[in-house]
C-alpha cells in the first residue's frame, strides 16, 4: 500500500454510522459525477440515437459512474422522450419481473393471468404512458437481471416501443439474449475507463471552485483509482476531518491522508466486504494492517488458489520486484478496513504471519520494516528496540518524520541503541522544520554515551549537530569550532581506533564543513579541497565520499561562475547515480543541486525537467505534499519572465507552506509571487506578497535566502519603487566580493534596466568571469546599452529568445526600439516593435517601456500590411475591408515609409 495513502501507524478512528448524509453542494455526489462524465454520456446519447441500434450498454469496473452516465444521457433529451428507470436485484435473487414489479403492480387482473398476457400487459402500459413519444428505458445493473424481466425487455426492443441503456461491469455478465445483441451489433456499448489524472484535477477543479494543485490531484488519483464515485467520497471525508482545507484561494491537504470511513466511502466498502468469502476477507484483514507482504509470506498463510482468483478479481495486486510484495488493490481499503477491527483482532492477524523474529531483522526491507512497525503500534504493543530505531531509520529514508519519532519515542537512555534513535529522532524533527527540537535529541546523548561511539558514528552525530546548529541563528557561528573539535578528539584516537574507521571519520568532517560552507554560501574557501574531494585521482578512493563530494561541487561551480564545468560534471555524476541508486537520499541531493545548477545557468526548461527525478521534497520541513516541486518550478517561471506560468504552481506550494509553517521556504514562495504578480502588472497583488516576504523572515540556506532577495528587490523595482535598484547593486558587489561571480551577474542585471555606464560596465567585467549562454547574454546586454547601439540589442533579443527568457527579451528589445529611432533606423525600429508585440501576451507588463512610441503603424495600416505581406492584391484587400482601392494604396505608401521598406515581401517579417 501506499505510505501517502495510508500513513504508517495512522490508526482508524471508529466508524460513523453508515446511513450518515454524504456532504451536499460543491460536493453532491450526482454532479461530481456529471462533472467527470459529460462527455461519456455524450457518448451514450449518440450511440442511442443512431437507427440501426436497439440501445446502449454502459460498461465499467464498479464506481466508475455507469449510473449516473445513463441518466445523464437520457436526461438530455428532455420532456420530448419518456423515460422509465429500472434496477434489477442484486446477484443471487431470481425474484420473476423482479425490475418491473411496480409496473406489474399497475396491469389489470385480466393481464396477470400467463407470462404471455403480463408481456402484452406491459408493452401496452408502456405506450400508454409514453403517449407517442419515444421510450427509453434505463436499466441498471442488468447483469443481475432475471429470465422473465428479460423476456419482457427483449419484447419491447424488438417491438421498436422503446430503446434501452443498460449498465453492467461486463458484457458478460448480461443475459444471454442481451450478450447475443451486442456481438451482432443491434445494441453499442460504451465502455467507462477511470479518471486519468487530468481529468481528475478538471473534475477537482470544477467540484471545488477553486485552485486544486496537480499534486493533490495525483495524489487523489492514486487513492481511488480513477473513480469518480470514490473520489468524491474521499473529498468529502477529507474536508470534513478537517484535512483538505481551501488556503487562500487553493485546495491543500494539511497531513497525509488517512480515511475513516465518515462519509459514503463506509457503505461503498460494506457492499464489497459483504460479498468475500471468509478466507478472502482474513486475507484482505491481513493486508490492511500489514499494508503490504511478501508473496512468498502469504504463501505460507493462505493457498495458491485463493491468492490467484484474488490477484485475477483485482482484490490484490503483485507487483514484479524480486520480491513480489503484495498489497491490496484498492488503496482507499486498508484504512477503512483496519478501523473495524479491535486490537485483539489486530494481535491476532499479527501472530498468523510468520518472518518478523528479532534474528530476521538484518533480512527485512524497509517496506517490510515499516509495515511491522505500524502493525505493531495498532496493536498497542512495544516495538524491541532494534526494531524501534531500524523502522525509525527507514521512516526517515522514506520522509515520514511523524511515524520515525512514533517509532524512536519507546526507547530510553539505558537502550543500547538510544544514541542512534536520537540521531533518527533529530533527522525528523528537521524534516518537520522544528530545529531546536532536533537539536535538543541530540543534546540529550550524554558524554558518557559520545565516548562508547566509534570513531565513525561519533563523526555522524557531530555531522548531525552541525546540521541542527546551521538552521539556528544562535548557533550556526559555532559550527566551524565544532568540527575542529571533533578533528581533534578523533586525531586523540589514533593508534587505539582502526585507521580505515579515523579515515572515513575524517571524510565524514570533511563533507559535513562542505556542506557547512554550501549552506551558508561561503564557497570560495572551500573549492581547492572540494575539487581534491571530487577528484577520481583522490588518495582516499572512497566512492561514495567523492560523489557526495561532487554534487556540491557542480554548485559551487556554478555559484563561482563555472556554469559550463558545473553542467559538465552534473552530467558525468547523473551517469553514476544508478549504481549508488542505494546511497540515502543522494539522487534527491543532486537532483536538487542540479536544478540550482540549471536555473542560475538560464536553463529554466532543463531545471523543471530535472524535478522529475527529485523525492518532490526541497528540505527540511517539507515533509509531506508537493510543495518544493511547485515551488521550484514556479521559481523556474519566474526567472524565465512568464509570471502568468507561474502563478498556479506559487500559489499552491503557498497553500502547503502555510499549513505546515515552513517559514524558511514561504519567505521565498511570497517573494516569488509577488515577482510573479509584478511581471502581470498586477501591482496591488504584487505588494500584498511583498509585504508577507518581508515578515516572514527566518532561517533558510543561501541559496533560498539569495532567491528570495533577488525576487523582492526586482518586484519592488518592477513596482517602481527607487531604491530596488540600490539594493540589488549592493548584493551584487557583495556576491563579487565573496567570488560568486554568478550570482553578481543576475543580481547586476536586473539592477541594470535602468542603468548607467558604469553600472553596464560593471555587468560586462562581471559577465567576463563567467561561462555560458547567460553570461554572453549578460555581456551582450552591458555592450548594446552602454553603446546604445540597436543591431546588438536586437541581437541580445536573440539569444534571449533562443534561451525562451520572456521578459528579457522584452527588455532587449524596448530598448533596441528606443536607440533605432534616435538613429532614425526605421526599419530596425521596426523589428524591435515587432518583438513586442509578439510578446504582448507573454509579458503585458514590459520590465521597460519604451520611450518613443511613435511613428507605429494604426491598426487599420496593421490590418492592410498584413494582407499585403501574405500577396493579397490591393483590388482583393479593397474588397475585403470595404474601403477604395486609392485608399489602400494611401496606407501602403505610408507602411513603406513608417518601415522603411521597398516591397511588399518585406511586410511579412516586420508584422
Amino acid at each position: 500500500m501506499s505510505r501517502d495513502s495510508l500513513g504508517w501507524g495512522n490508526v482508524s478512528t471508529t466508524l460513523a454510522p453508515a446511513e450518515e448524509e454524504p456532504a451536499t453542494g460543491p460536493l453532491d455526489r450526482h454532479r461530481w459525477s456529471g462533472l467527470a462524465r459529460n462527455a461519456d454520456a455524450d457518448r451514450v446519447r449518440s450511440a442511442l440515437l443512431a437507427e440501426d441500434r436497439m440501445g446502449v450498454v454502459i460498461t465499467g469496473d464498479r464506481g466508475v459512474g455507469k449510473t449516473q452516465v445513463g441518466r445523464t444521457a437520457i436526461a438530455g433529451f428532455g420532456p420530448d422522450v419518456y423515460t422509465l428507470q429500472l434496477r434489477s436485484a442484486g446477484p443471487g435473487s431470481a425474484t420473476p419481473y423482479g425490475c418491473l414489479a411496480f409496473t406489474l403492480a399497475r396491469l389489470p387482473q385480466s393481464s396477470l393471468g400467463s407470462p404471455t398476457a403480463i408481456l402484452h400487459g406491459i408493452t401496452s402500459l408502456i405506450r400508454d404512458d409514453a403517449a407517442g413519444r419515444q421510450c427509453v428505458i434505463l436499466l441498471d445493473n442488468a447483469g443481475a437481471l432475471d429470465e422473465l424481466s428479460t423476456g419482457v425487455l427483449l419484447n419491447l426492443l424488438q417491438t421498436r416501443t422503446a430503446r434501452l441503456v443498460a449498465t453492467a461491469q461486463r458484457t458478460t455478465d448480461l443475459p444471454p439474449d442481451f450478450y447475443w445483441l451486442i456481438t451482432s451489433g443491434q445494441l453499442a456499448e460504451v465502455r467507462l475507463a477511470n479518471l486519468t489524472e487530468v481529468e481528475t484535477l478538471e473534475v477537482l477543479k470544477a467540484a471545488l471552485g477553486h485552485r486544486v494543485s496537480s499534486a493533490l490531484a495525483s495524489q487523489l488519483h492514486q487513492l481511488v483509482g480513477g473513480s469518480p464515485t470514490l473520489l468524491q467520497a474521499v473529498v468529502s471525508e477529507q474536508i470534513e476531518r478537517g484535512n483538505l482545507v481551501l488556503s487562500g484561494s487553493v485546495w491543500t491537504l494539511v497531513d497525509e491522508v488517512v480515511l475513516d470511513g465518515r462519509t459514503a466511502l463506509e457503505d461503498i466498502v460494506r457492499a464489497r466486504y459483504a460479498r468475500e468469502t471468509p478466507v478472502a476477507r482474513e486475507l484482505i484483514e491481513v493486508l490492511s494492517c500489514a499494508r503490504t507482504l511478501p508473496l512468498a509470506r502469504l504463501a505460507r498463510m493462505y493457498s495458491p488458489g485463493v491468492i490467484a482468483d484474488m490477484e485475477d478479481a483485482g482484490q490484490i495486486v503483485v507487483d514484479r520486484t524480486d520480491r513480489h510484495r503484495v498489497s491490496l488493490g484498492d488503496r482507499y481499503l486498508g484504512d477503512i478496513v483496519r478501523g473495524w477491527l479491535s486490537v485483539e483482532r489486530r494481535l491476532e492477524l499479527r501472530d498468523k504471519v510468520p518472518g518478523h523474529q528479532q534474528d530476521e531483522l538484518n533480512e527485512l526491507t524497509v517496506e517490510d520494516l515499516l509495515a511491522y512497525a505500524a502493525w505493531t503500534h495498532d496493536c498497542d504493543a512495544p516495538l524491541a528496540p532494534a526494531h524501534a530505531v531500524a523502522a525509525a531509520g527507514a521512516a526517515v529514508k522514506l520522509f515520514d518524520p511523524k511515524f520515525a519519532l512514533k517509532c524512536a519515542s519507546s526507547l530510553t537512555p539505558k537502550d543500547p541503541e538510544w544514541t542512534e534513535g536520537q540521531l533518527q529522532k533529530s533527522a525528523a524533527y528537521l524534516q518537520l522544520g522544528l530545529p531546536l527540537q532536533a537539536m535538543a535529541a541530540l543534546d540529550d546523548v550524554s558524554e558518557a554515551q559520545l565516548s562508547t561511539l566509534g570513531a565513525e558514528a561519533y563523526a555522524e552525530l557531530i555531522a548531525a549537530k552541525a546540521d541542527c546548529m546551521s538552521w539556528l541563528e544562535d548557533r550556526t557561528g559555532q559550527v566551524p569550532e565544532l568540527i575542529r573539535q571533533a578533528r581533534l578528539r578523533l586525531q586523540a584516537r589514533a593508534g587505539t581506533a582502526p585507521s580505515q574507521e579515523l579515515t572515513r571519520a575524517g571524510l565524514c568532517l570533511d563533507l559535513c564543513e562542505f556542506n557547512y560552507l554550501s549552506f551558508i554560501g561561503d564557497y570560495e574557501p572551500m573549492m581547492d579541497r572540494l575539487r581534491a574531494a571530487a577528484s577520481p585521482d583522490a588518495e582516499e578512493n572512497n566512492p561514495i565520499h567523492r560523489l557526495r563530494s561532487g554534487i556540491i561541487l557542480m554548485e559551487a561551480l556554478c555559484m563561482t561562475g563555472k556554469e559550463i564545468d558545473a553542467r559538465k560534471l552534473m552530467r558525468d555524476i547523473g551517469g553514476q547515480l544508478g549504481e549508488w541508486s542505494n546511497v540515502p537520499r543522494i539522487r534527491e541531493n543532486f537532483a536538487w543541486r542540479s536544478f540550482n545548477v540549471l536555473l542560475l545557468s538560464g536553463q529554466w526548461r532543463q531545471s523543471i525537467d530535472m524535478l522529475k527525478d527529485a523525492s518532490g521534497r526541497a528540505g527540511h520541513g517539507l515533509h509531506s505534499g508537493s510543495a518544493p516541486t511547485d515551488l521550484a518550478v514556479g521559481l523556474a517561471y519566474v526567472y524565465a519572465g512568464r509570471g502568468y506560468m507561474a502563478l498556479d504552481p506559487l500559489l499552491a506550494a503557498i497553500a502547503q507552506l502555510e499549513v505546515r509553517a515552513s517559514l524558511h521556504s514561504l519567505r521565498q514562495a511570497y517573494a516569488a509571487t509577488a515577482f510573479a504578480y509584478a511581471q502581470t502588472g498586477n501591482s496591488v497583488q504584487a505588494t500584498v506578497y511583498l509585504d508577507r516576504a518581508r515578515s516572514a523572515d527566518g532561517p533558510a540556506r543561501f541559496m533560498v535566502r539569495s532567491s528570495a532577495d533577488f525576487c523582492m528587490d526586482m518586484a519592488s523595482r518592477w513596482l517602481g519603487d527607487p531604491e530596488a535598484k540600490d539594493r540589488l547593486v549592493r548584493s551584487a558587489e557583495e556576491h563579487y566580493r565573496a567570488g560568486r561571480y554568478t550570482l553578481a551577474g543576475i543580481f547586476m542585471f536586473g539592477a541594470t534596466v535602468n542603468g548607467t555606464t558604469k553600472d553596464f560596465q560593471f555587468l560586462e567585467d562581471v559577465a567576463g568571469l563567467r561561462q555560458g549562454p547567460l553570461a554572453e547574454l549578460s555581456r551582450t546586454v552591458a555592450v548594446g546599452s552602454r553603446k546604445k547601439d540597436a543591431a546588438i540589442m536586437l541581437e541580445a533579443a536573440a539569444q534571449s529568445a533562443a534561451m525562451e527568457l520572456d521578459a528579457v527579451q522584452a527588455r532587449c528589445a524596448a530598448l533596441a526600439f528606443d536607440f533605432a529611432k534616435a538613429a532614425g533606423l526605421s526599419g530596425k525600429a521596426s523589428a524591435a516593435h515587432a518583438i513586442l508585440e509578439s510578446l504582448s501576451d507573454a509579458v503585458p507588463a514590459l520590465p521597460i517601456m519604451p520611450r518613443n512610441k511613435g511613428p507605429l503603424l494604426t491598426d487599420r495600416e496593421r490590418q492592410i500590411a498584413t494582407l499585403a505581406g501574405n500577396g493579397v492584391s490591393n483590388k482583393d484587400i479593397a474588397l475585403a475591408i470595404g474601403i477604395s482601392v486609392r485608399t489602400v494604396e494611401g496606407h501602403l505608401y505610408q507602411v513603406f515609409t513608417k518601415l522603411g521598406v521597398s516591397s511588399r515581401s518585406d511586410l511579412l517579417g516586420l508584422i
